[in-house]
């Protein structure tokens, strides 16, 4: 189990992807279209429940039309 830093450092994460996304006017379903993620993943993702691998979130931030940084930036 991650540290509560790490944890508290994820869903910082997720709320950003979670906000850019939005800013974007795309739901999960849009971008789950545009990477071949999971739904269910992108959603856990955006709540941290889930580590995000790399390849991931540049897939996501590629999808969203944001660069890498800004999603990760925290």
């Amino acid at each position: 189990m991650p540290s509560e830093r790490v944890l508290a450092r994820r869903r910082a994460i997720g709320a950003q992807i979670q906000a850019a996304r939005a800013r974007a006017g795309l739901t999960q379903e849009a971008v789950s279209l545009r990477t071949d993620i999971r739904i269910a993943t992108i959603s856990e993702i955006e709540t941290g429940y889930r580590a995000a691998r790399l390849d991931s979130l540049i897939l996501i931030a590629d999808a969203i039309g944001v660069d890498l940084a800004d999603l990760v930036r925290t």
